[in-house]
């Protein structure tokens, strides 16, 4: 689990990131970066709550 947490902060920052650069800088790119990034937040928090679930019926 904490590995899963560790992954989900990561990307977390990597989205950070990308969205700082197309908001300030009007970076195109970072705009699809950024999209992708919070896809696979989305993907890891799922992932996270099921685990979480499973941990607690335990």
């Amino acid at each position: 689990m904490k590995d899963l947490v560790a992954k989900i902060n990561a990307e977390i920052e990597t989205f950070k990131t990308e969205s700082e650069a197309l908001a300030e800088k009007g970076v195109k790119a970072a705009g699809a970066r950024a999209r992708k990034s919070s896809l696979e937040i989305e993907k890891l928090l799922k992932e996270f709550r099921k685990v979480s679930i499973k941990e607690s019926k335990k």
